[in-house]
């Protein structure tokens, strides 16, 4: 069985540093091949450009900018197929995003966002509108992003805990929505976390659907710590279930340190050492 591989998310990891840059570097230094980031959109492109090719990191998953709150998941991407096209929110017509140049640099996976149900709106109400309307958003996102290369990816967040008004919100409405769009260029992120809180159930949910996952993201529940912390899950367990089904892509390392970032990492490399 390969080994399984792992990214780290400098949205929450070597966040002792300011820059991403910076981030980037220490990634590198500790071991990690990869990296993935929530939003990049304020930082220096050919700063980060020139980082990911002096350390050799892969950058393995962005995020679409969040925009504003809406009536219904957004998402429409107007061709980017040059330097100058943009990416517009449905609810925020009046902002605009220069975005294709982070696509053709960075060039791999990002996370399509799918929106908050309203303020004060019955979710069962405006459920099935706002399915139809993220399920048209992302099969015309799926015709932009597969002439790139690109894989676009739809995320469950749990509304427990970390956004009460997200419309997606379990891995069973993920594959709903996948099955409706019938694209290869998207699929579904796995937050192990949020499956955790939402549903439970994951040897069974992993093995039903990591063959529509595209990407993995891991923390200790309840307190998205690191893995080894004290929690509910067993990632040892976790992670030879993940080797056994033979998944490949990048795990995303998406957790807060409960001291330094370095200090936090030896389950990792107790993991790297017991793979040599």
């Amino acid at each position: 069985m390969a080994p399984l591989k792992f990214c780290a998310n400098i949205s929450w990891l070597f966040a002792e540093l300011p820059e991403l840059t910076q981030r980037m570097r220490d990634a590198a230094r500790a071991g990690f091949r990869a990296v993935e980031a929530a939003w990049i959109y304020s930082s220096d492109l050919k700063e980060l450009k020139t980082v990911k090719d002096e350390t050799g990191l892969e950058f393995a998953l962005i995020n679409t900018p969040p925009g504003k709150t809406a009536r219904a998941p957004i998402l429409l991407l107007h061709g980017m197929h040059g330097l100058n096209n943009k990416l517009i929110f449905g609810s925020d017509l009046g902002r605009q995003y220069t975005f294709s140049n982070f696509i053709l640099v960075f060039y791999y996976r990002i996370h399509l966002m799918a929106g908050r149900v309203p303020a004060g709106a019955d979710r069962c109400a405006v459920a099935m509108e706002m399915e139809d309307t993220f399920v048209q958003n992302l099969k015309h996102a799926a015709g932009v992003l597969s002439k790139e290369g690109i894989l676009g990816l739809i995320e469950p967040i749990n509304t427990r805990i970390t956004d009460p008004r997200y419309f997606l919100d379990s891995p069973h409405q993920a594959a709903v929505i996948l099955q409706r769009v019938a694209h290869p260029s998207i699929r579904m992120q796995m937050d192990i976390y949020h499956w955790q809180i939402m549903d439970g159930n994951l040897t069974q949910n992993i093995r039903k659907y990591l063959p529509m996952t595209g990407h993995i993201q891991i923390a200790q529940v309840p307190d998205r710590h690191e893995p080894d912390s004290d929690g509910e899950l067993s990632y040892t367990y976790l992670f030879k279930l993940l080797e056994e089904l033979d998944y490949q892509d990048y795990i995303g390392c998406e957790y807060k340190p409960q001291r330094s970032t370095e200090a936090g990492l030896d389950w990792l490399r107790r993991y790297w050492s017991s793979h040599n």
